[in-house]
């Protein structure tokens, strides 16, 4: 494996491992992290973030594989399987992420992944009728960036 490559598992492991602070290690101190419901978040709130949804996480668990860098860019696969909160509906969301590095540390992080099957799993009947609507990403998205706001500022 070649250095960004281990970056990339030393990430996911860490995460496995609930290891927030090692994830947090990851990253540059200008990186921007965005998916279907986190948009353009700078360093400080996707570190922030991670912390987050690990200290909330009560069953998470993560599997990951295809690594995959060169001395630029990088991708993964990775398999979340948890209990969202707000519903208790367990949800198995697939992950696509992409990285690109510099001088050793994650300035930019995407993930992809298919929102309406997140929303029918994780909101049961509301995500069926309404995951595939703008609304109720927008919804999502407020609300998610709602939670970070509120854990930062207890955090501080």
């Amino acid at each position: 494996m070649n250095e960004n490559e281990l970056l990339i598992q030393k990430f996911y492991t860490c995460f496995q491992n609930k290891d927030y602070r090692g994830m947090q290690d990851c990253y540059a101190d200008n990186a921007v992290f965005n998916d279907s419901v986190f948009k353009n978040l700078s360093s400080p709130h996707v570190k922030a973030m991670w912390e987050m949804l690990i200290k909330n996480g009560k069953d998470f668990r993560l599997e990951f594989s295809n690594i995959i860098a060169t001395d630029k860019n990088g991708s993964a696969h990775w398999d979340a399987y948890y209990t969202f909160s707000k519903t208790g509906n367990r949800v198995i969301n697939r992950i696509d992420a992409t990285f690109t590095f510099k001088k050793g540390k994650i300035v930019s992080h995407t993930d992809h992944f298919n929102f309406y099957s997140w929303a029918k799993q994780a909101l049961g009947i509301t995500g069926i009728l309404l995951g595939w609507t703008n609304f109720m990403q927008h919804k999502v998205q407020k609300s998610a960036m709602e939670s970070l706001t509120t854990f930062i500022n207890q955090s501080k």
